[in-house]
This record gives C-alpha cells, structure tokens and sequence, in this order.
C-alpha cells in the first residue's frame, strides 16, 4: 500500500496503439469513482482534463463524514469484483496491493432471519459454504456446487462479452462460447433470480442469501434477471474483501491517479449548462425510433419474448432501426447532418460566481436524468423528462451512521437482517400494487456494517462504528437526515425503528442507551446531494429492460463529443461497474468496439 503521495502513480502509454489526443480538452462533470477515472484516463488519452464536482470534496455516493474520531463511509461498503479495480490501476502501472491494504473477510457476513433464533455466518470460502448449505438442507450442497460453478461460468462469460462492450455494435457478441450457450443464456435473461434460486435450495433462508446480492444492483430477486446469479460467485465463491480506512481510501487512491496524470479537480464548482460549441439555436434533432422504448416495471423480467430475445443475441434481430422511416429518422441523427458540438460547459463556484470553461469533449458522470434534463435544451435531450416517466428507479435508502459505546461482538463487518416476507417488502418498495403506490415496511429488511471489527481506525478506542441501510421507495418527500436526530422527523422515527429492529434480532438489548453519535441521510439528501433521480441511492434498476444492450447508452445522440459514465448507463450500479463505465468512454472515443478490457501496459 502507498501513502497519499502520487508518487507511485506516473503518466503513462496505455500501449494500445492509439493516438493521444495531444492539444484536445475534456471536461469532466462529477467527482465520484468514475468521474476521477473517466478523467484518468483520458489525460493518459493525451487530453487536457478538468474535473467539476460540486460538493467540497471528491467522491460522490462514496463519500466520507468524520466525526468526534468516528471515520464513516457513507456509501458503498462492499468490496466485490476486485480483478476490476485490479486492471484499472495495473492501466496505470499500479496495482490494487500497491494503493490498498486488503484484507479478506471471514466469516464474510452474519444473516439474521426475522422469527429465528440461530443466525447464519457465511464463509470466505467455496467450499466451507457448500458444507453450511449442507448441514442447513442437506442434499443441497451438490446443487449448490452446481449452481456456483454456473455463477463462474456466467460472470466469466459477463467480463468477457458483456461488461466491457459499449454495445456500439452487437456483432461482436456473437462469438462461440456466446452462441454456444445462447439457449441457457436467454433463460438466465428470462427467469427471475428468485425463481432460479428456488430451484437449487428450497430452505426459504439460503433463498434469500441467493437473492439478496440483486439489492446491490438496484431491483428485487423477483426481478432481476438469474444471469445476475453471477454475484454468488463473489461472495460465497470468491469472498468478500475490505480496504482498511474503509471504501473511501479507493476514492483516494483514484484520485492519485487522476492527479498524477495531471487532472486538475475543481471542488465546489456546480455545473449548470453544457454548452455547444456553435451557439445560435440548432434544429431539433428528430428521435429515433426505439422499438422496446415502453413502459417498464419493476417486475419486467419476462416483457421481452424469449425467441425475441434469442434472435438479438444470436443477429438474427436488433434495436436498430429497419424501417425506411426508422432508417431516415436514423441518418437525420448522424454527425454528418449537422448535429451540434460540444463546447464546454457554464458553471458555479462555491463563492456564487459564474463561469465559463470551453472544451473538445465533456463527460458527464453526474446523474443521467440530472444532466440530461436540467443540463441541456430541450432538443438536446437524448434521455428527456417523457424516458425517464417509462424507467424503474432503484430503491432509495435511510442511512444510519452511529457511534456506539462498548464492543459488539452480536455484529459482524456485515450483517444482513431478513424478514419473512420479503416479497412483500419488495413489492411496497417499488409499488408493484395493483394501485401502484409505494410504502415503507414494517419491519424492513435492513444491512449493518460494523467496520470496527476489522479496522480499528475507523472508531475511537472502546467504541463501535455502525452503519445502517434501510431500503426505501424512491421518494424525496420521506424527507432528509441531520445529525444527533435534527433530520425531519419521518427520517428519525424511521432510524429509532431501525435500531430497534437491530437491538432485537441480534439480542443487543441496550444498543440505543450506548449510541453517542448519530446522523442520519434520507431520499431527499441523495436527490438535494447528489441531483438522484427520484432519490434514488442507486440508479434505474437492474431489471432485464435496463440492462447490458438495453440500459441507456453512454453517449449522446443529438450532440457530438458529449458522453456519460457512472452508475445510470452501462454498464450499471456500483463501484467496479463505474470504473468500467470510465473505460467504456475511453472505447466509444476510440470507436473500439470489442468486448473485452482495455490493454493493460507491460510493467
């Protein structure tokens, strides 16, 4: 592991053959992990790169808030796909080991299940988890071991085909081990998670340990598509890693990089118009023509007909335009018909004063609806307000960050709280109802991480650091958090019932007498915070209809020089798919599009 210095970290030849774009600026907007790695890469791209963030410090939804010796992450806590973070420093001549100090979690999370006395610690190992799998239903653990060797096949076939493709053009998936498995293929995309899971343990508690990863990606087991059992393999195949300091350290460690390769980040500078480079009112760009461009749901894995979907995958069909109007509608979009420029972008700093800061290219990383709708005219809009009425949310959060007295040892780093019924929850989260309305449940099912016990920094002495997630429904009107119980009184209530809830299944009778700190962060935070979409913690949901080919694309279609990363288009939510994200930017750029990683520079 390095210390805070760039000095590990030099320019670098990304060896690809390419040509940098010496004499060409970028713009980006976001400081989050992949807004510091879009600018990364493309200053080793050769451009010069400014960075915009709008909050006092770099990090986005993996922020940090310190306090009376408490160090919270107030984001992300779980460190999975670690080959991803792995290849992008090894981009730079680095590696994960140099700018991390890693350490393998065992067990790797504790369950308890609402009603149950006894709860589940899950191993950091294959095959110590096949053996609890066993000793909880036995026979199961032969299924298991087949069901977690289709989890590697799958996740394999995901990073080679799937993750890293831009979807500029589908031929390139149409490779043998693609073509080979397509019949399987389809099903995974078909059959929800939960109903795949259900079919390897009946024991209702191991079924939720196989759903519950669908949580990281936005959606409910009961919607998301079973390819994404792939994630089994991270946690109970591969195990579970943390970086001491806490997620917010590989935050730091991104923004070494960026600022090694001369990125200059602007803090407390708040975009508010990406500008073309000719001004003068251009015509409106005519829309083209999407043939799955419909109203989705939460529960939409089955929408698309299954021979429908096999003749995409296979080449036989595509989105693309087929008809003379489709195809006309098509053309008036293409650069060559005059489509607007980027020219740079106007923003604010944190003293109020206005600016105005030209460049060849601006990447946005902010959320996709914020950019989209509040960023653009109108007629620039790719993704306008009438998209964003058809898509699925990912469920919002209440966040709980406590400082507690004394040790508990009833927690483990993760811990996971399960209630009976979680269909039910699900379905008051994302309102799938008949009326459609959303609520809150009661109980919930919720998440602790408790990094104190395994990084004694991130506490005071004799003391225990928590934090809570609750997932909510995509709401800003549940209200905002505060500090010591100051958030909306809503935000507060719903935090007592959650550590009520916490005390009681895991036996910590007097876990709200020790607590000495508390905040709190509700919906309207990460909408006010963040410019979320509907508040949303996440981003659109993983659901078969926003995914992979089908999630919104990283560029823009009615102006050139304009594209997108993060956790709102491809390849999706959470810390290694945004890193993706950044090198996906960097092959639409170069027009490359195959499927696979960006070549790493020999060391």
């Amino acid at each position: 592991m390095t210390d805070d210095s760039p000095t590990n970290v030099s320019p670098t030849d990304d060896g690809s053959g390419t040509t940098p774009r010496a004499g060409k600026t970028a713009i980006v907007i976001g400081g989050g992990i992949s807004g510091l790695a879009s600018a990364a890469l493309l200053a080793r791209d050769g451009y010069s790169v400014t960075l915009l963030e709008k909050n006092e410090r770099v990090g986005g939804r993996a922020g940090v808030w310190e306090r009376d010796g408490f160090r919270f992450d107030t984001g992300p806590s779980w460190y999975l796909m670690p080959e991803v973070f792995d290849h992008f420093f090894r981009l730079f001549g680095t590696s994960a080991d140099e700018q991390l100090d890693l350490v393998k979690l065992d067990p790797g999370f504790r369950v308890y299940f609402e009603g149950e006395f006894a709860s589940i610690d899950l191993a950091a190992t294959r095959d110590a988890n096949l053996e609890l799998f066993e000793s909880l239903e036995p026979g199961s653990g032969v299924r298991m071991s087949g069901y977690l060797d289709s989890a590697a096949k799958t996740y394999e076939l995901a990073k080679e085909y799937f993750l890293y493709s831009t979807f500029e053009k589908v031929s390139p998936l149409f490779a043998g081990p693609v073509l080979k498995r397509l019949p399987r293929l389809v099903r995974l995309l078909t059959e929800p998670l939960a109903a795949f899971a259900a079919r390897s343990v009946r024991d209702p508690r191991l079924q939720q340990v196989l759903g519950y990863p669908a949580v990281f990606l936005g959606t409910s087991p009961y919607a998301a598509p079973s390819m994404y059992h792939l994630m089994s393999h991270l946690d109970l195949a591969e195990g579970v890693l943390y970086p001491r300091g806490g997620l917010s350290t590989v935050i730091d460690a991104v923004e070494r990089v960026a600022l090694a390769q001369g990125v200059e980040i602007v803090t407390g500078a708040e975009v508010s118009r990406i500008v073309m480079a000719v001004e003068g009112g251009p015509t409106p760009v005519p829309v083209a023509v999407d043939v799955y461009d419909y109203e989705t749901t939460e529960f939409d894995t089955n929408v698309i007909d299954r021979d429908e979907l096999r003749r995409v995958l296979a080449g036989e069909a595509s989105t693309a335009p087929t008809t003379q109007a489709e195809i006309a509608v098509a053309e008036a979009a293409a650069p060559d018909a005059g489509k607007p420029r980027v020219g740079g972008v106007h923003y604010t700093d944190d003293g109020g004063r206005a600016h105005s800061l030209e460049a060849d290219v601006v990447v946005s990383t902010a959320d996709l609806w914020h950019t989209e709708t509040s960023m653009l005219l109108p007629e620039l809009q790719t993704y306008p307000e009438s998209y964003w009425q058809k898509k699925t949310a990912g469920p919002s959060a209440l966040l709980v960050m406590l400082g507690v007295r004394g040790e508990l040892p009833e927690l483990l780093h993760h811990t996971l709280f399960f209630t009976k019924d979680w269909k039910a929850d699900f379905g008051q989260i994302f309102g799938t109802g008949p009326s459609h309305e959303t609520s809150i449940p009661e109980p919930a099912s919720l998440y602790v991480c408790k990094p104190s016990a395994t990084d004694a920094g991130v506490a005071p002495e004799g003391n225990e650091n928590l934090f809570v997630l609750v997932p909510l429904p995509a709401d800003p009107s549940i209200g905002s958090g505060g500090v010591d119980g100051a958030g909306d009184a809503r935000v507060e209530a719903l935090a007592d019932a959650a550590i009520a809830q916490v005390a009681e299944w895991s036996g910590v009778t007097d876990l709200a007498d020790r607590i000495v700190l508390r905040r709190t962060v509700g919906p309207a935070d990460f909408a006010d915070d963040l410019n979320a979409w509907k508040g949303t913690a996440l981003g659109p949901a993983h659901t078969l209809r926003q995914s992979a080919m089908f999630r919104a694309r990283n560029v823009s279609s009615k102006v050139d020089g304009l594209y997108y990363a993060g956790g709102s288009t491809t390849p999706g939510i959470g810390l290694p798919m945004c890193l993706i994200s950044a090198e996906l930017v960097i092959k639409r750029l170069h027009g490359d599009t195959t499927t696979t990683a960006l070549p790493e520079p020999p060391r």
